[in-house]
C-alpha cells in the first residue's frame, strides 16, 4: 500500500469522524482498516452487527469521501479506476481497530486473518475454545466482550417510549430485573428498525449495570446456528449445551425467524429453551412477526413462544419520530430546530433506523459544506434523496416482492401448499395485485396457478378486513409496498 492511499485514508476517515464524533468512536473501535488501494477497500468488522451498522450509517460518506479525494488528487492518485467497492470480513479478533476510545490509531497494514483451522485448544492453553464453559476465572472476560458487542447508546433511557412501543418496553424493563412481574419468556416482534435490538442491549446492560457477575448471553440466531454447527463438526456438543443451559442467567435472542427450516438447530434450541424455563433463568426473542405467523416453524416452539408475554413494536407515530429525532441529535450533539424535526419525522415514517439515518446524514453533509441544519437545507437535502415511487410493471413484480418478504420461493407461492403461512403469503400478494393492478379475478387466478376466481376474491377479502384490524397485517403490506416502490426506480 503506498503512503498516498494512506493518506487518503486518514484525510476521510476524519472527515467522517467530525460529523458523529461519539457514535463515530464507538462504532469504528469495533472497525479494523485492512487494506486501501484504487478501486478496493478492505475492512475488518467484529461482528454482522457492527458491519451492517457501519455499511448503513457511514460507509456512503467514507467511501464517497475517499473517491473524492483521489480524483481531487490530494495527495495525487494517478490511478483514479473504478468507485471504491468495500470487501468486508468478519473476526472477533481485531489487532488494530481504527478507533482507539477517542484516538483514531495509525492506519497499518494488519496481520492478515488466518482462514486455515486453528489448532486445538490443547495446544493454546492460553485461549480456551468459544465454546468452553466458563470457569469462574473466566466470567469477567466473557462478560467484557459482551460490553464491547453492546451498543452503550442502546439503553431504557435512551428509548423514546409512545404508544406504538409502550407494552414492548415495559417489558423488558421487567425482564430486566425492574419492579412489575416478569413474563417468560419475553417474545418481543416487530417490523425492521423499529426498536427491538434496541430493547435487547438495554436488557442486557441493565441487568449487567445491577449485577455485574450475571452471565447474560446475547447472540442472534444465525449465530446460535453456526456456533451449533461448528460445536458438531468438533465435538464440542457438551460444552455448547454447558455454556447454553447451565452458564446462563439471561438468554436473549435476536431474529428467530432465521431459524425456519432448519430442523437440527431448532431441535438444539427447544432442549436449551426447556432447559432455562424450567432453571427459571429468563429467555427473550426477537421478531419481525407474530409467533403464530413464523414460517416452517414446529408447533411446540411456537406454543413455548406464545407460553410468555407477546409485545409488538408497531411503527411509531409522528408525535414519537419527532421526539426520536431530538433525542438521536441531543445524543449525537447535532443542532437541530423544532420545524427541522418535525419535517424529518413527516417524510420518513417507515421505521427508526431509516429516520436516525436521514439525520447523520443531514448532519453529515451539513459538516462537509459548512451549512447550517436549517428547514431550506433540510428539505432540500430530503427531496433528493426522497424515492420515486412508481408502480409495478407486473404480477410477477408484486409475486416477487412478496417472496422476498415472507422469504418463499416463486414455486412455494404458486403452489398447492396450504400452510398457513403460505397461504396468507399468498392471499397477500392476490390483494396487493387487485389493488395496485386492478387485475379481474379470472385473470389473477390464472396468474396464481389457474385458481378459480372465488378463491382470489376470497383472498382479497379477507386481506382487506384484516388490514383494518390487525397492525402486523398493515405493517407486512407497508413494508411490500415500500419495496416495490424502491424497486420501480
Amino acid at each position: 500500500m503506498t503512503s498516498s492511499n494512506l493518506d487518503i485514508w486518514t484525510a476521510a476517515l476524519e472527515r467522517t469522524r467530525k460529523a458523529s464524533p461519539a457514535s463515530f468512536e464507538q462504532w469504528f473501535s469495533s472497525i479494523q482498516f485492512d487494506k486501501l488501494e484504487p478501486g478496493r477497500l478492505e475492512l475488518t468488522a467484529r461482528d454482522e452487527f457492527v458491519r451492517d451498522w457501519v455499511k448503513t450509517h457511514f460507509l456512503p460518506s467514507l467511501v464517497n469521501t475517499i473517491d473524492e479525494l483521489r480524483a481531487q488528487g490530494a495527495p495525487a492518485a494517478p490511478d483514479l479506476g473504478e468507485p471504491t467497492q468495500v470487501e468486508w470480513r468478519i473476526s472477533s479478533e481485531l489487532n488494530n481497530p481504527v478507533c482507539d476510545g477517542k484516538t483514531l490509531r495509525p492506519a497499518v497494514r494488519p496481520r492478515r486473518l488466518q482462514v486455515s483451522e486453528p489448532p486445538p485448544p490443547s495446544s493454546r492453553p492460553d485461549s480456551p475454545s468459544r465454546f468452553e464453559a466458563p470457569s469462574p476465572a473466566r466470567i469477567q472476560p466473557v462478560r467484557a466482550s459482551l460490553k464491547d458487542v453492546l451498543n452503550p447508546k442502546y439503553t431504557f433511557e435512551n428509548f423514546v417510549v409512545g404508544p406504538s412501543n409502550e407494552l414492548a418496553y415495559a417489558a423488558a424493563m421487567s425482564s430486566a430485573g425492574d419492579d412489575g412481574p416478569r413474563y417468560n419468556p419475553l417474545f418481543i416482534c416487530g417490523g425492521t428498525g423499529l426498536g427491538k435490538t434496541h430493547l435487547v442491549h438495554a436488557i442486557a446492560q441493565r441487568l449487567l449495570d445491577q449485577k455485574p457477575n450475571a452471565r447474560v448471553i446475547y447472540v442472534s440466531a444465525e449465530r446460535f446456528t453456526n456456533e451449533f454447527i461448528e460445536a458438531l463438526q468438533h465435538q464440542k456438543m457438551d460444552e455448547f449445551r454447558n455454556r447454553y443451559r447451565r452458564e446462563c442467567d439471561l438468554l436473549l435472542l435476536d431474529d428467530i425467524q432465521f431459524l425456519a427450516g432448519r430442523e437440527q438447530t431448532q431441535e438444539e434450541f427447544f432442549h436449551t429453551f426447556n432447559a432455562l424455563h424450567e432453571a427459571d433463568r429468563p429467555i427473550v426473542v426477537t421478531s419481525d412477526t407474530y409467533p403464530q405467523q413464523l414460517q416452517r416453524m414446529p408447533e411446540r416452539l411456537v406454543s413455548r413462544f406464545t407460553s410468555g408475554l407477546v409485545a409488538d413494536v408497531q411503527v411509531p407515530r409522528l408525535e414519537t419520530r419527532v421526539a426520536i429525532v431530538r433525542k438521536k441529535a441531543q445524543l449525537e450533539g447535532i443542532p437541530l430546530t423544532d420545524e427541522v424535526a418535525v419535517l424529518l419525522a413527516q417524510n420518513v415514517q417507515s421505521n427508526v433506523r431509516e429516520l436516525e439515518g436521514a439525520l447523520i446524514r443531514l448532519a453529515a453533509k451539513s459538516s462537509l459544506t459548512g451549512r447550517p441544519i436549517d428547514y431550506e437545507f433540510a428539505s432540500r437535502e430530503l427531496a433528493a434523496v426522497a424515492p420515486r415511487r412508481q408502480e409495478p410493471v407486473s404480477v410477477q413484480d408484486i409475486q416477487r416482492a412478496v417472496c422476498n418478504h415472507f422469504r418463499l420461493t416463486n414455486a412455494e407461492l404458486l403452489s398447492k401448499d396450504r400452510h398457513k403461512s403460505v397461504a396468507f403469503a399468498r392471499q397477500v400478494a392476490m390483494y396487493l395485485c387487485r389493488q395496485r393492478l386492478r387485475c379481474s379475478y379470472p385473470e389473477l387466478g390464472r396468474s396464481f396457478g389457474n385458481r378459480d376466481h372465488t378463491t382470489v376474491m376470497s383472498a382479497v377479502r379477507r386481506v382487506e378486513a384484516l388490514r383494518q384490524k390487525d397492525p402486523q397485517v398493515n405493517a407486512h403490506l407497508e413494508a411490500i409496498e415500500q419495496e416495490l416502490a424502491s424497486s420501480g426506480e
